[in-house]
């Protein structure tokens, strides 16, 4: 979480969290979430969210948070070229029921 709320603690942010790799989410990672657009939404910015999980998008539905940020099956195209001003990955050591994902913010 400190990661997140490091990269969410600037004006205007463009948050995009990749979260393909991530196979299960429990109520704890939900609440991170829900905080990181939370902290978004307050500075302005946006939350984008990569997943093609069914079963993910039937959960972000369900809670709200679909409605809240960007979804995408796949990294945004206006993304692919632009300079990414922070970039973190989760550490390879987490045990396996945390979410691995990588996350890219940049200031407009």
């Amino acid at each position: 979480m400190a990661r997140l709320d490091a990269l969410t603690a600037g004006p205007r942010l463009d948050l995009v969290l990749d979260l393909r790799p991530v196979s299960f989410i429990d109520c704890a990672w939900l609440g991170v979430l829900c905080r990181a657009l939370k902290r978004t939404r307050i500075r302005h910015g946006r939350l984008r969210l990569v997943t093609d999980s069914t079963r993910f998008l039937r959960l972000l539905r369900c809670t709200g948070l679909a409605g809240g940020c960007g979804i995408h099956p796949r990294w945004p195209a206006d993304l692919i070229s632009a300079p990414v001003t922070q970039s973190v990955s989760a550490p390879a050591d987490r045990a396996p029921t945390a979410p691995a994902s990588t996350a890219a913010a940049r200031r407009p």
